[in-house]
């Protein structure tokens, strides 16, 4: 049995244990001796991340080949119509190559904590939200995703990771739990396979 760590990461921490320029880190919330971070967030990202004491579960949970998806709640700046939504689910060109195709959806202003320090708002600009499913894992890569179809991100919150959410979790709480890992299969070596 493998353990894993589910943390709400809140605004402007590092997905990390230490950091030399004085940034607020894991640290600050939580004691996980032997746990490593299985798919980072960025600083300015909140929500959902695992963490793992088992290096097999923490590649597979990071490593985009095996297609875990991570849903988000995104905050944009301007309200996308049908055709930019369907972009996004087409999937999206950027300068590392074209996105996988993702789901996505609009929805209603979601019920989220309030962040410190609150995003901008401008009276002249409305802004609106999207839920947003990627199996990839690229750099900023849903940010990229909605500037790149016009709608710069404002607020990114990831709500879940393949099985596991936030469900109730608050900013900077944490939940341990056990799981089962599914066996590995291996291939067999040319030598075995059949003629």
């Amino acid at each position: 049995m493998a353990k894993i760590i589910l943390f709400n990461k809140p605004f402007n921490v590092l997905s990390q244990f230490t950091d030399d320029s004085g940034r607020t880190t894991l640290a600050n919330y939580l004691t996980a001796p032997g746990f490593r971070v299985a798919g980072r967030l960025d600083y300015d990202s909140e929500g959902l991340l695992v963490l793992t004491d088992d290096g097999r579960l923490q590649q597979q949970i990071a490593n985009p080949a095996h297609k875990r998806w991570k849903t988000y709640l995104v905050q944009v700046e301007g309200e996308p119509d049908e055709r930019a939504v369907e972009q996004l689910a087409d999937g999206v060109k950027l300068n590392d190559g074209m996105s996988l195709p993702s789901r996505a959806s609009r929805i209603a202003t979601p019920d989220l904590w309030h962040r410190n320090p609150p995003i901008r708002t401008r009276k002249t600009v409305s802004d609106s939200w999207l839920k947003l499913s990627i199996c990839e894992g690229r750099n900023r890569q849903v940010r990229r995703m909605t500037a790149n179809i016009g709608f710069p991100t404002l607020r990114l919150v990831r709500i879940a990771v393949a099985d596991w959410s936030l469900e109730d979790l608050k900013p900077g709480q944490y939940r341990e739990m056990s799981v089962r890992m599914a066996p590995t299969r291996t291939k067999p070596s040319p030598s075995l396979k059949k003629p």
